[in-house]
């Protein structure tokens, strides 16, 4: 079995015969939502043109293409967030007209988005009854909310605990609180913008079981994704849009395979991550020995880390988001002090250098959340090329800002990173997510980095976009870049790593050889069950 077809099977494996077994179910007459002719324009570019999707009630439907393709925009269009130049919506055989997503809302339809839509300073309750708090005796009745929460979230298997703050939970925590504020809301039609992206396999697996009752009980679920493994596995059809418009529709997955739908996302075959030839060298870039962070409760969130990556070698960290991964990367970024231990760069004890020091020694950083911590959305996409490296040319000259030079160099990287975009004047928020990551990493490759540290480099963008930013990670190892890669997508991880760590509870349990570890082995690795050394 190859790396990839066991991805595949340790992330599809426990549901994929069940799915087969059932199939789809029969769809009653009147289809839970049709779409017609729906054309969508914005200055400079069609979003959508001349689009028709239909889904049946009870049935998980996805929808495939690429990032930039119009998929945000249509699902926004049928959720109420934008209105349509032409065409017409129907749900459950009623022609709509949706002017808010409260709109939508009332007609059964929620939305789970991509970039989550939560409040950090509020708890999770408090997010997911937000709008639609029930009330006794004319005050909030928490009790009561708290109770359904916890039955949806059992019955689901969306593990969140009411009562903490959403500031401190992880990505994955996050989706799981945005699906809670839809399933309370009573929806029948539940879309799922790329709902794996922040997911690891044995989560992935959850979902699939999710979704799996959701549509026995009768609900339809809309399911958006790049990643066509999945796509084959939880949907019962499939529809493909490409640059706008619709190329298939109703795809039946069974009689199709992810190069056939990868061939008609982006007009090639599936990428797969890969290294060549070694380009490790005897240089060490980055010496990290005994880090430790603790919590204000004083509890090890990065225990006793030591690692060492060279140049020309991709070091990749295998892990269960919240095992010590973003703080571990904050640490070694200054974004974060750390409470024992040293961090060397180039040979340099950088420690106690801030955040800025390290980034002008050359270290970049993308992000794991690019919107929170990569991008200024309102802003345009010239002024998002500074952002971190707002000290150095071509972004300044002497003590002033070079607005010239800062665009003309945004302008290199939207040429070089294929970022495709109207213009560099446009607001990063209106580019698509795969997009906005490859403005990040053309930003972070510029001014010749020594070291690349990558947060989910890949995550939530298409297969084109994942097939260009591997490129550029192969090539920036091969011209001497130290990079460590952490990802939630072990066929990444193994196939881009010349070294592959595991970290559990903070600590490094285990080192695996990238060239024999199969997903399984290093699934297990991270969940403390085994590992191959």
């Amino acid at each position: 079995m190859t790396s990839g077809a066991a991805a595949h099977h340790v992330r599809t494996g426990r549901f994929e015969a069940e799915f087969e077994a059932e199939g789809a179910l029969v769809p009653d007459q009147v289809p839970a939502v049709r779409l017609t002719s729906i054309t969508k324009r914005f200055p400079g570019v069609v979003a959508n043109r001349d689009i028709d999707l239909t889904i049946e009630r009870g049935e998980v439907h996805a929808l495939c293409g690429e990032n930039g393709a119009g998929k945000s925009t249509l699902m926004k269009i049928l959720y109420g967030m934008q209105r349509p130049d032409e065409g017409t919506i129907e749900v459950e055989g009623e022609a709509v007209s949706f002017r808010t997503p409260a709109d939508a809302i009332d007609r059964g339809i929620g939305m789970v988005h991509q970039h989550f839509k939560l409040a950090d300073n509020l708890t999770v309750l408090e997010n997911v009854i937000l709008g639609a708090e029930p009330r006794r005796f004319g005050r909030i009745d928490f009790a009561s909310a708290r109770a359904k929460i916890r039955e949806m979230a059992q019955a689901y298997g969306l593990r969140v605990d009411p009562d903490v703050l959403v500031e401190t939970l992880g990505v994955g925590e996050r989706q799981r609180v945005e699906i809670l504020k839809v399933l309370y809301r009573g929806a029948r039609v539940l879309i799922l913008d790329e709902p794996t992206a922040v997911l690891v396999p044995q989560e992935v697996d959850e979902l699939f079981g999710n979704l799996r009752e959701l549509r026995a009980e009768g609900l339809t679920v809309l399911f958006i994704s790049h990643k066509l493994d999945e796509v084959l596995t939880v949907a019962d059809t499939i529809s493909v849009i490409r640059r706008g418009t619709t190329v298939a529709t109703r795809l039946d997955p069974r009689e199709t395979t992810s190069r056939r739908l990868a061939e008609l996302m982006v007009g090639s075959e599936l990428p797969t991550p890969e290294l060549r030839e070694s380009t490790v060298t005897e240089d060490v870039q980055l010496d990290v020995s005994g880090l430790t962070v603790f919590t204000p409760e004083g509890r090890p969130v990065v225990d006793d880390v030591s690692l060492r990556i060279r140049r020309g070698e991709i070091v990749g960290l295998a892990g269960v988001e919240g095992n010590g991964q973003s703080e571990l990367i904050e640490t070694i970024m200054g974004i974060r002090h750390a409470d024992a231990g040293t961090v060397l760069f180039g040979g340099e004890d950088v420690t106690h250098w801030t955040t800025r020091r390290r980034r002008e020694a050359g270290i970049a950083y993308i992000p794991e959340d690019r919107h929170r911590h990569g991008l200024v959305l309102e802003g345009p996409l010239w002024e998002n090329r500074m952002l971190g490296h707002q000290t150095r040319p071509p972004n300044v000259r002497g003590p002033w800002v070079d607005r010239r030079g800062a665009r003309r160099d945004t302008t290199r990287i939207v040429q070089a990173y294929d970022v495709r975009t109207p213009g560099i004047d446009v607001p990063a928020a209106a580019l698509s997510g795969g997009n906005q990551q490859k403005l990040i990493v053309g930003r972070e490759m510029s001014g010749e980095p020594r070291l690349l540290i990558a947060a989910h480099p890949t995550r939530g963008i298409d297969v084109g976009a994942q097939a260009a930013i591997w490129d550029h990670l192969r090539q920036a190892r091969a011209d001497g870049l130290a990079v460590l890669l952490i990802s939630a997508d072990l066929e990444e991880l193994i196939g881009m790593s010349d070294t592959l760590h595991v970290i559990l509870r903070g600590r490094l349990v285990a080192e695996v050889d990238p060239r024999t570890v199969t997903p399984e082995e290093l699934g297990s690795a991270m969940t403390g069950a085994g590992a191959r050394s």
